[in-house]
């Protein structure tokens, strides 16, 4: 069999979605599949953008119809093909709680699967933007499914209730996450103590050791911008790039996006810039 015969690896991705705008599946479904995955995308929210605009339409999925579309994925065999399942913005406690059963059933039928979990919660600046039940499904059940988790500075602080100042801090929030076994943290947006002036870091903590990822702190801060940078991870991943590699790849790209965005005044991640599109072509 050629090469390109072999059936691409699949990630079931598990995030909101909007009708207009690049945020949750609408921002992470399209370098995936640009890279050559496969993606098999399930909502868990549908907005007709997102909540910064005069006015918002759209819901939660109500949970009933969110539990019918993972039933479609199980019937279809997607959790026993699938090589990722990524999850992020959940809206409601009853899908949160229907996700982390999935998320179950997934790991049970498919040893190799891995599972990436974005704790999609809030930051610095808005503070906690889902209800704390919400959160408190993603801490106490879903987290201790993940394979990979990548909170920010915030979400890692208030999941563990430890200071984020340097990095003796994220690497004993990473063990307070009480991860999957041989689970990994990329704690991204840092600025610690000794981070250098005028950057953010993500941070890696793996089992065996941390490692450090400085990137240009842009004066932009766009929704979409996680939901974006989790999907180059993945599509890094998915590509066989270690992890190391993976994050210094989504940085690059996150930040050719957002900077795209900040010259024509777009308001969210933008990913049309043609800068964007070549380099992640190349990953």
């Amino acid at each position: 069999m050629n090469v390109s015969d072999t059936p691409p690896p699949l990630v079931i991705s598990i995030q909101s979605q909007v009708t207009f705008g690049h945020v949750g599946n609408s921002a992470a479904v399209f370098p995936m599949q640009a890279v050559g995955l496969e993606v098999a995308a399930i909502p868990t929210v549908l907005f007709s953008n997102t909540p910064h605009y005069p006015t918002l339409r759209g819901a939660p999925l109500p949970p009933h119809l969110f539990a019918d579309l993972l039933l479609g994925a199980e019937e279809r065999g997607l959790p026993g093909r699938a090589a990722w399942l990524v999850t992020g913005y959940i809206g409601s406690v009853e899908v949160a709680e229907l996700t982390a059963d999935f998320i179950a059933r997934c790991k049970a039928a498919n040893p190799g699967l891995r599972y990436l979990c974005d704790p999609v919660m809030g930051d610095h600046e808005p503070g906690l933007y889902v209800p704390e039940a919400i959160a408190h499904v993603i801490r106490d059940r879903m987290l201790p499914l993940a394979d990979l988790a990548t909170p920010n500075a915030f979400e890692l602080a208030y999941l563990t209730g430890q200071e984020i100042a340097d990095l003796d801090d994220v690497v004993a929030a990473g063990r307070a996450l009480h991860l999957a076994a041989g689970g990994r943290l990329i704690a991204t947006g840092c600025v610690l103590a000794d981070t250098p002036a005028n950057h953010l870091e993500s941070v890696i903590v793996a089992p065996d050791g941390p490692s450090r990822h400085p990137t240009p702190h842009l004066p932009v801060a766009l929704p979409g911008t996680g939901d974006l940078f989790s999907g180059l991870v993945t599509a890094a991943l998915g590509r066989g790039r270690d992890l190391t590699d993976a994050v210094d790849l989504a940085q690059e790209l996150t930040g050719l996006a957002l900077a795209h965005a900040a010259r024509i005044g777009a308001h969210e991640v933008v990913l049309s810039d043609p800068g964007f599109r070549a380099a992640l072509l190349r990953i």
